[in-house]
Protein backbone atom coordinates (compact mmCIF):
# COMPACT_ATOMS: atom_id res chain seq x y z
CA UNK A 1 0.00 0.00 0.00
CA UNK A 2 1.91 2.66 -1.22
CA UNK A 3 -0.99 5.02 -2.20
CA UNK A 4 -4.09 7.02 -0.89
CA UNK A 5 -6.94 7.41 -3.70
CA UNK A 6 -9.22 10.59 -2.52
CA UNK A 7 -12.65 11.23 -3.86
CA UNK A 8 -14.19 14.66 -3.85
CA UNK A 9 -18.47 14.93 -4.56
CA UNK A 10 -18.92 18.90 -4.63
CA UNK A 11 -15.69 20.46 -6.31
CA UNK A 12 -17.05 17.87 -9.27
CA UNK A 13 -20.37 19.63 -9.73
CA UNK A 14 -17.74 22.96 -10.35
CA UNK A 15 -17.45 22.29 -13.98
CA UNK A 16 -15.57 25.64 -15.27
CA UNK A 17 -14.23 25.84 -11.98
CA UNK A 18 -13.17 22.35 -11.34
CA UNK A 19 -9.59 22.59 -12.22
CA UNK A 20 -9.27 25.69 -9.24
CA UNK A 21 -11.19 23.96 -6.87
CA UNK A 22 -9.14 20.52 -7.10
CA UNK A 23 -5.87 22.70 -6.98
CA UNK A 24 -7.00 24.06 -3.99
CA UNK A 25 -7.54 20.93 -2.52
CA UNK A 26 -4.71 19.42 -3.44
CA UNK A 27 -2.81 22.45 -2.10
CA UNK A 28 -4.96 22.07 1.16
CA UNK A 29 -3.80 17.98 1.72
CA UNK A 30 -0.17 18.80 0.91
CA UNK A 31 0.08 20.94 3.53
CA UNK A 32 -1.97 19.34 6.24
CA UNK A 33 -0.58 16.21 5.57
CA UNK A 34 3.68 17.71 6.17
CA UNK A 35 5.86 15.66 7.39
CA UNK A 36 3.35 12.50 7.95
CA UNK A 37 5.50 10.59 5.05
CA UNK A 38 3.73 12.02 1.82
CA UNK A 39 6.21 12.00 -1.34
CA UNK A 40 3.38 13.75 -3.50
CA UNK A 41 -0.32 14.97 -4.01
CA UNK A 42 -1.17 14.87 -7.61
CA UNK A 43 -4.62 15.33 -9.66
CA UNK A 44 -5.92 12.09 -11.48
CA UNK A 45 -9.22 11.32 -13.46
CA UNK A 46 -12.17 12.68 -10.68
CA UNK A 47 -10.07 12.04 -7.75
CA UNK A 48 -6.74 12.99 -6.13
CA UNK A 49 -3.90 10.51 -5.16
CA UNK A 50 -1.60 10.71 -2.54
CA UNK A 51 1.77 8.92 -3.00
CA UNK A 52 2.99 7.95 0.50
CA UNK A 53 6.35 6.33 2.08
CA UNK A 54 6.50 2.93 3.15
CA UNK A 55 6.91 3.55 6.31
CA UNK A 56 4.17 6.64 6.63
CA UNK A 57 1.58 7.13 9.77
CA UNK A 58 -1.36 6.03 8.38
CA UNK A 59 -3.38 6.53 11.86
CA UNK A 60 -1.75 10.22 11.68
CA UNK A 61 -2.43 10.62 7.82
CA UNK A 62 -6.23 9.29 8.60
CA UNK A 63 -6.95 11.99 11.33
CA UNK A 64 -5.80 14.58 9.25
CA UNK A 65 -7.49 13.98 6.50
CA UNK A 66 -10.93 14.47 8.33
CA UNK A 67 -9.43 18.29 8.65
CA UNK A 68 -9.60 18.71 5.17
CA UNK A 69 -12.75 20.50 3.59
CA UNK A 70 -14.02 18.92 0.17
CA UNK A 71 -12.99 15.24 0.39
CA UNK A 72 -16.08 12.97 0.29
CA UNK A 73 -13.74 9.88 1.24
CA UNK A 74 -10.76 8.33 0.86
CA UNK A 75 -9.03 4.90 1.05
CA UNK A 76 -5.43 2.97 1.16
CA UNK A 77 -4.86 1.74 -2.37
CA UNK A 78 -2.32 -0.93 -3.96
CA UNK A 79 -1.64 0.61 -7.90
CA UNK A 80 -1.60 -1.86 -10.22
CA UNK A 81 -1.82 -2.03 -13.88
CA UNK A 82 -4.55 -1.94 -16.06
CA UNK A 83 -4.72 -5.76 -17.22
CA UNK A 84 -7.55 -7.72 -15.71
CA UNK A 85 -4.88 -10.03 -15.05
CA UNK A 86 -2.84 -7.84 -12.18
CA UNK A 87 -5.99 -6.26 -10.64
CA UNK A 88 -7.26 -9.21 -9.46
CA UNK A 89 -3.72 -10.22 -8.94
CA UNK A 90 -3.11 -7.32 -6.68
CA UNK A 91 -6.80 -7.61 -5.13
CA UNK A 92 -5.30 -11.53 -3.56
CA UNK A 93 -2.52 -9.37 -2.36
CA UNK A 94 -5.03 -6.72 -0.83
CA UNK A 95 -7.22 -9.11 1.20
CA UNK A 96 -4.42 -11.63 2.44
CA UNK A 97 -4.19 -12.17 5.83
CA UNK A 98 -7.44 -10.87 6.49
CA UNK A 99 -10.40 -12.85 8.01
CA UNK A 100 -14.25 -11.63 6.44
CA UNK A 101 -17.35 -13.96 6.48
CA UNK A 102 -18.66 -11.59 3.44
CA UNK A 103 -17.23 -9.42 0.58
CA UNK A 104 -18.24 -7.24 -2.36
CA UNK A 105 -16.01 -5.65 -5.52
CA UNK A 106 -17.47 -2.46 -6.31
CA UNK A 107 -16.04 -1.39 -9.60
CA UNK A 108 -15.29 1.91 -11.14
CA UNK A 109 -14.03 3.11 -14.30
CA UNK A 110 -12.54 6.78 -15.12
CA UNK A 111 -11.54 5.44 -18.47
CA UNK A 112 -14.95 4.17 -20.41
CA UNK A 113 -13.03 2.86 -23.18
CA UNK A 114 -11.44 0.21 -20.97
CA UNK A 115 -12.35 -3.08 -22.34
CA UNK A 116 -14.21 -4.82 -20.07
CA UNK A 117 -16.91 -3.02 -18.04
CA UNK A 118 -17.46 -2.57 -14.69
CA UNK A 119 -19.66 -5.31 -13.78
CA UNK A 120 -17.30 -7.68 -15.41
CA UNK A 121 -14.60 -6.48 -13.81
CA UNK A 122 -16.68 -6.99 -10.22
CA UNK A 123 -17.66 -10.72 -11.20
CA UNK A 124 -13.92 -11.97 -12.11
CA UNK A 125 -11.99 -10.24 -9.20
CA UNK A 126 -14.99 -11.63 -6.93
CA UNK A 127 -15.03 -14.85 -8.54
CA UNK A 128 -10.91 -15.04 -7.36
CA UNK A 129 -11.56 -14.11 -3.85
CA UNK A 130 -14.45 -16.22 -3.47
CA UNK A 131 -12.22 -18.76 -4.70
CA UNK A 132 -9.12 -18.16 -2.36
CA UNK A 133 -11.28 -17.18 0.78
CA UNK A 134 -14.48 -18.90 0.51
CA UNK A 135 -16.29 -16.14 1.65
CA UNK A 136 -20.19 -15.28 0.99
CA UNK A 137 -20.51 -12.66 -1.51
CA UNK A 138 -22.61 -9.58 0.03
CA UNK A 139 -23.37 -6.75 -2.47
CA UNK A 140 -25.61 -4.72 0.11
CA UNK A 141 -23.87 -5.18 3.47
CA UNK A 142 -20.27 -6.50 3.11
CA UNK A 143 -17.94 -7.46 5.71
CA UNK A 144 -15.44 -6.36 3.46
CA UNK A 145 -15.82 -4.09 0.39
CA UNK A 146 -12.69 -4.43 -2.40
CA UNK A 147 -12.66 -0.70 -4.52
CA UNK A 148 -11.20 -1.33 -7.59
CA UNK A 149 -10.46 1.85 -9.77
CA UNK A 150 -9.26 1.58 -13.73
CA UNK A 151 -7.79 5.02 -14.92
CA UNK A 152 -6.57 5.76 -18.20
CA UNK A 153 -2.93 5.08 -17.31
CA UNK A 154 -3.17 2.85 -14.26
CA UNK A 155 -5.47 1.21 -11.55
CA UNK A 156 -6.14 0.98 -8.25
CA UNK A 157 -7.16 -1.65 -5.56
CA UNK A 158 -8.27 -0.36 -2.12
CA UNK A 159 -10.01 -1.44 0.72
CA UNK A 160 -11.69 0.14 3.48
CA UNK A 161 -13.19 3.54 2.33
CA UNK A 162 -13.31 6.09 4.80
CA UNK A 163 -15.44 8.89 4.80
CA UNK A 164 -14.24 12.44 4.68
CA UNK A 165 -15.20 16.06 6.16
CA UNK A 166 -17.00 16.78 2.54
CA UNK A 167 -17.98 20.32 2.07
CA UNK A 168 -15.67 23.14 -0.59
CA UNK A 169 -12.08 23.66 0.22
CA UNK A 170 -10.87 26.50 2.34
CA UNK A 171 -9.63 29.12 0.19
CA UNK A 172 -12.50 28.95 -2.59
CA UNK A 173 -14.95 31.01 -0.48
CA UNK A 174 -13.26 34.62 -0.11
CA UNK A 175 -11.91 35.71 3.75
CA UNK A 176 -14.93 36.37 6.54
CA UNK A 177 -14.33 37.82 9.87
CA UNK A 178 -15.81 35.61 12.22
CA UNK A 179 -16.57 37.31 15.95
CA UNK A 180 -15.82 34.82 17.99
CA UNK A 181 -16.61 34.52 22.13
CA UNK A 182 -15.37 31.77 24.66
CA UNK A 183 -19.57 29.99 24.06
CA UNK A 184 -20.13 27.20 21.99
CA UNK A 185 -22.10 28.73 19.50
CA UNK A 186 -19.24 30.99 17.56
CA UNK A 187 -16.98 28.31 17.01
CA UNK A 188 -19.60 26.30 15.04
CA UNK A 189 -20.34 29.42 12.94
CA UNK A 190 -16.92 29.32 11.94
CA UNK A 191 -16.30 25.91 11.56
CA UNK A 192 -19.71 25.80 9.36
CA UNK A 193 -18.23 28.50 7.25
CA UNK A 194 -15.39 27.11 6.69
CA UNK A 195 -16.25 23.97 5.18
CA UNK A 196 -17.61 26.34 2.69
CA UNK A 197 -15.04 27.17 1.35
CA UNK A 198 -14.31 30.32 3.66
CA UNK A 199 -10.79 31.57 4.88
CA UNK A 200 -12.19 33.26 8.31
CA UNK A 201 -9.84 35.98 10.76
CA UNK A 202 -11.56 35.98 13.77
CA UNK A 203 -12.29 38.88 16.27
CA UNK A 204 -13.10 39.07 20.14
CA UNK A 205 -14.31 41.18 22.30
CA UNK A 206 -13.30 41.11 25.94
CA UNK A 207 -14.31 42.67 28.92
CA UNK A 208 -10.71 44.30 30.01
CA UNK A 209 -10.30 46.07 32.23
CA UNK A 210 -13.16 45.43 33.89
CA UNK A 211 -12.93 41.24 33.37
CA UNK A 212 -9.83 39.12 33.94
CA UNK A 213 -8.24 37.06 30.91
CA UNK A 214 -10.20 33.55 30.77
CA UNK A 215 -12.60 34.21 28.06
CA UNK A 216 -9.08 35.65 25.99
CA UNK A 217 -7.45 32.33 27.02
CA UNK A 218 -10.59 30.01 25.97
CA UNK A 219 -10.75 31.61 22.64
CA UNK A 220 -6.80 31.01 21.89
CA UNK A 221 -7.47 27.58 22.98
CA UNK A 222 -10.42 27.71 19.96
CA UNK A 223 -8.68 29.48 17.03
CA UNK A 224 -5.86 27.07 17.89
CA UNK A 225 -7.90 24.32 17.23
CA UNK A 226 -9.93 25.63 14.33
CA UNK A 227 -6.30 26.32 13.02
CA UNK A 228 -6.37 22.80 11.63
CA UNK A 229 -8.91 23.14 9.13
CA UNK A 230 -7.36 26.14 7.31
CA UNK A 231 -3.57 26.27 8.21
CA UNK A 232 -3.08 29.65 9.23
CA UNK A 233 -5.35 32.03 11.36
CA UNK A 234 -5.28 35.60 12.79
CA UNK A 235 -6.98 36.49 16.56
CA UNK A 236 -7.56 39.91 16.61
CA UNK A 237 -8.81 40.91 20.44
CA UNK A 238 -10.51 43.98 21.19
CA UNK A 239 -10.46 45.42 24.55
CA UNK A 240 -14.73 46.46 24.91
CA UNK A 241 -14.56 46.88 28.53
CA UNK A 242 -14.33 50.63 28.84
CA UNK A 243 -16.58 50.94 25.38
CA UNK A 244 -19.55 49.01 27.57
CA UNK A 245 -19.23 51.47 30.02
CA UNK A 246 -19.38 54.29 27.81
CA UNK A 247 -23.05 52.91 26.66
CA UNK A 248 -24.05 52.57 30.08
CA UNK A 249 -23.58 55.66 31.41
CA UNK A 250 -25.60 57.16 27.88
CA UNK A 251 -28.32 54.46 27.09
CA UNK A 252 -31.00 52.81 29.09
CA UNK A 253 -30.98 50.01 30.52
CA UNK A 254 -33.02 48.31 28.19
CA UNK A 255 -31.25 49.19 25.23
CA UNK A 256 -27.96 48.39 25.89
CA UNK A 257 -27.54 44.81 25.01
CA UNK A 258 -28.48 45.78 21.08
CA UNK A 259 -26.36 48.78 20.97
CA UNK A 260 -24.08 46.49 22.32
CA UNK A 261 -24.09 44.01 19.47
CA UNK A 262 -24.36 46.98 17.25
CA UNK A 263 -21.21 48.73 18.67
CA UNK A 264 -18.72 45.33 17.97
CA UNK A 265 -20.47 45.23 14.42
CA UNK A 266 -19.35 48.34 13.62
CA UNK A 267 -15.73 47.89 15.02
CA UNK A 268 -15.40 44.36 13.06
CA UNK A 269 -17.03 46.35 9.94
CA UNK A 270 -13.83 48.60 10.28
CA UNK A 271 -11.76 45.78 11.30
CA UNK A 272 -12.87 43.74 8.19
CA UNK A 273 -11.94 46.48 5.55
CA UNK A 274 -8.60 46.38 6.75
CA UNK A 275 -8.50 42.51 6.41
CA UNK A 276 -9.84 42.43 3.26
CA UNK A 277 -13.00 40.26 4.65
CA UNK A 278 -15.73 40.30 2.71
CA UNK A 279 -18.25 39.71 5.35
CA UNK A 280 -19.19 39.34 8.96
CA UNK A 281 -19.90 35.51 10.97
CA UNK A 282 -21.72 35.44 14.23
CA UNK A 283 -23.33 32.66 16.07
CA UNK A 284 -26.59 34.17 16.68
CA UNK A 285 -29.29 31.51 16.60
CA UNK A 286 -32.74 32.85 16.08
CA UNK A 287 -35.22 33.43 19.93
CA UNK A 288 -31.95 31.85 21.87
CA UNK A 289 -31.32 34.35 24.35
CA UNK A 290 -33.31 38.22 23.98
CA UNK A 291 -30.58 39.88 21.36
CA UNK A 292 -31.28 37.29 19.40
CA UNK A 293 -35.00 38.20 18.32
CA UNK A 294 -35.87 38.96 14.69
CA UNK A 295 -36.67 42.17 15.98
CA UNK A 296 -33.32 42.98 17.67
CA UNK A 297 -31.35 41.03 14.75
CA UNK A 298 -32.79 43.50 12.17
CA UNK A 299 -31.48 46.63 14.19
CA UNK A 300 -28.09 44.86 14.65
CA UNK A 301 -27.84 44.14 11.35
CA UNK A 302 -28.39 47.53 10.29
CA UNK A 303 -25.00 48.61 12.07
CA UNK A 304 -22.84 47.01 9.45
CA UNK A 305 -22.65 47.71 5.57
CA UNK A 306 -20.87 44.33 5.01
CA UNK A 307 -23.21 41.17 4.59
CA UNK A 308 -23.74 39.53 8.18
CA UNK A 309 -23.36 35.27 8.12
CA UNK A 310 -25.36 33.20 10.61
CA UNK A 311 -25.15 30.19 9.72
CA UNK A 312 -26.39 28.69 13.02
CA UNK A 313 -29.66 30.60 12.97
CA UNK A 314 -32.10 27.68 12.47
CA UNK A 315 -30.14 25.58 14.56
CA UNK A 316 -31.32 24.99 17.99
CA UNK A 317 -29.19 25.09 21.44
CA UNK A 318 -28.98 20.72 20.97
CA UNK A 319 -27.92 20.85 17.64
CA UNK A 320 -25.20 23.32 17.96
CA UNK A 321 -23.75 21.51 21.16
CA UNK A 322 -23.69 18.11 19.17
CA UNK A 323 -21.60 19.72 16.43
CA UNK A 324 -19.81 21.21 18.65
CA UNK A 325 -19.25 17.90 20.79
CA UNK A 326 -18.30 16.74 16.99
CA UNK A 327 -15.46 18.64 16.11
CA UNK A 328 -13.78 19.22 19.65
CA UNK A 329 -14.84 22.98 20.64
CA UNK A 330 -17.25 21.91 23.24
CA UNK A 331 -15.06 20.60 25.98
CA UNK A 332 -13.08 24.07 25.49
CA UNK A 333 -16.58 26.32 25.16
CA UNK A 334 -17.78 25.12 29.19
CA UNK A 335 -14.78 26.09 31.14
CA UNK A 336 -16.11 28.83 32.77
CA UNK A 337 -14.93 32.45 31.98
CA UNK A 338 -15.54 36.19 32.02
CA UNK A 339 -17.28 37.20 29.09
CA UNK A 340 -18.10 40.41 27.59
CA UNK A 341 -21.94 39.72 27.19
CA UNK A 342 -22.22 39.10 31.22
CA UNK A 343 -20.47 42.41 31.59
CA UNK A 344 -23.44 45.89 32.78
CA UNK A 345 -26.04 43.51 31.50
CA UNK A 346 -29.41 44.41 32.24
CA UNK A 347 -31.96 42.28 34.07
CA UNK A 348 -34.62 42.86 31.74
CA UNK A 349 -33.08 43.77 28.37
CA UNK A 350 -35.39 44.87 25.15
CA UNK A 351 -36.52 42.28 23.04
CA UNK A 352 -38.25 43.91 20.76
CA UNK A 353 -36.50 47.32 19.78
CA UNK A 354 -36.38 49.18 16.13
CA UNK A 355 -33.65 51.03 14.81
CA UNK A 356 -35.50 53.90 15.25
CA UNK A 357 -35.15 53.66 18.79
CA UNK A 358 -31.48 52.30 18.38
CA UNK A 359 -30.63 55.54 16.44
CA UNK A 360 -32.23 57.89 19.21
CA UNK A 361 -30.54 56.21 21.85
CA UNK A 362 -27.29 56.22 20.21
CA UNK A 363 -27.29 60.20 19.95
CA UNK A 364 -25.51 60.72 22.88
CA UNK A 365 -22.86 58.70 22.01
CA UNK A 366 -19.26 59.25 19.60
CA UNK A 367 -19.49 56.52 17.25
CA UNK A 368 -16.49 57.08 15.71
CA UNK A 369 -14.85 58.04 18.48
CA UNK A 370 -15.05 54.59 20.02
CA UNK A 371 -14.35 52.54 17.17
CA UNK A 372 -10.91 54.19 17.00
CA UNK A 373 -10.61 53.06 20.33
CA UNK A 374 -11.63 49.52 19.51
CA UNK A 375 -9.19 49.50 16.91
CA UNK A 376 -6.18 51.09 18.95
CA UNK A 377 -6.33 48.42 21.69
CA UNK A 378 -6.40 45.41 19.39
CA UNK A 379 -4.02 42.81 19.68
CA UNK A 380 -3.06 39.63 17.56
CA UNK A 381 -2.64 36.71 17.53
CA UNK A 382 -1.23 34.13 14.60
CA UNK A 383 -1.30 30.22 14.50
CA UNK A 384 -0.25 27.65 11.93
CA UNK A 385 -1.56 24.03 11.44
CA UNK A 386 0.86 22.27 11.21
CA UNK A 387 2.28 24.41 14.29
CA UNK A 388 5.29 26.20 13.36
CA UNK A 389 4.89 29.25 14.75
CA UNK A 390 2.49 30.94 16.93
CA UNK A 391 2.99 34.48 18.16
CA UNK A 392 1.03 37.83 19.28
CA UNK A 393 1.98 41.10 17.63
CA UNK A 394 1.05 44.05 20.08
CA UNK A 395 0.20 46.67 17.29
CA UNK A 396 -2.48 48.67 16.83
CA UNK A 397 -5.01 47.28 14.42
CA UNK A 398 -5.61 50.84 12.60
CA UNK A 399 -1.85 50.56 11.82
CA UNK A 400 -2.05 47.25 9.70
CA UNK A 401 -2.16 46.92 6.57
CA UNK A 402 -5.12 45.50 3.96
CA UNK A 403 -4.14 42.04 3.18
Amino acid sequence: MNRIVVHYHEVALKRGNRRAFVGQLMDNIGAVLRSTGVKRVRSAPGRIVIHIKQDADWAEISRRLQWVFGIANYSLAWRTRRRIEDITATALIAIDGRQFASFAVRTRRADKGFPLQSPVISRIVGSAIQDHTRAAVDLDHPELAVNVEVLPREAFVGLERLPGPGGLPVGTGGTVLSLISGGIDSPVAAYRMLRRGCRAEFVHFHGAPYQDRSSRDKVVELVRLLTRYQRHSRLHSIAFGDIQRQIVAAVRRPFRVVLYRRMMLRIADALAERIGARALVTGESLGQVASQTLENMTVVEEATSLPLLRPLVGMDKAEISAQAERIGTYDISIQPDQDCCQLFVPRHPAIRMTVEEAHAAEQPLDIAAMIRQGLEGTTVNEFDFPASREYSDHRAAAAAPVV
